[in-house]
């Protein structure tokens, strides 16, 4: 990997370009500096949920989550490095077998919210979309491993599935829907 900064105002940017990690520069407006900012608020928003009261279990699967986000932006910063392993696709599907076998099936839409850290994971999947979907933009654009688009989705799910168990925590639920459909076939039951 590139050096490791030890000046951090360097300037370099001010002429609208970011170096990537195998030195060359590129526009900061390229599909490769988005599908990285992505990651890093991505990042971010894991290490505010980490901030929350969650169980121990959910809390090291975060901070895994944080290295392996860490790896992501790592592979995207030098194109055509692979640092992303697919292990860190097994991680997170263990995670969400493991997590959704204890939660009741969905029979209507959940909106993001409930207790403060469950609203945050809804956060961190949203923005884990996002990132996904710039990570496929700039797979169309240039070639990519498959890891970093499958990981993001994959984190998406899991963050969809933490929010519901966190709702849960000291006998919450989930914030449901008020569909008008639903109300009516209930109704007519």
């Amino acid at each position: 990997m590139g050096n490791r900064l030890s000046q951090i105002a360097t300037r370099t940017g001010d002429d609208g370009t970011t170096g990537l990690g195998d030195n060359t520069r590129v526009p900061k407006s390229s599909p490769r500096v988005q599908a990285l900012g992505d990651v890093d608020e991505l990042n971010s928003h894991v290490g505010v949920l980490l901030c929350e009261t969650v169980p121990d279990e959910v809390r090291e699967l975060l901070v895994e989550v944080q290295h392996q986000l860490f790896n992501l932006g790592g592979e995207l910063s030098i194109p055509g490095y692979e640092l992303l392993k697919p292990e860190a696709l097994a991680v997170l599907d263990e995670a969400l077998a493991r997590h959704n076998a204890h939660l009741p099936r969905l029979k209507e839409f959940i909106l993001p919210g409930g207790n403060r850290a469950a609203a945050q994971a809804h956060v961190c999947r949203t923005v884990a979309r996002r990132a996904e979907r710039a990570v496929v933009a700039l797979g169309q654009a240039e070639a990519l491993h498959d890891t970093p688009r499958r990981y993001l989705n994959r984190l998406s799910d899991l963050m969809f599935v933490l929010a519901r168990v966190l709702n849960r925590m000291n006998g919450g639920d989930d914030v449901y829907w008020k569909s008008e459909k639903l109300a009516r076939s209930t109704a007519a039951d």
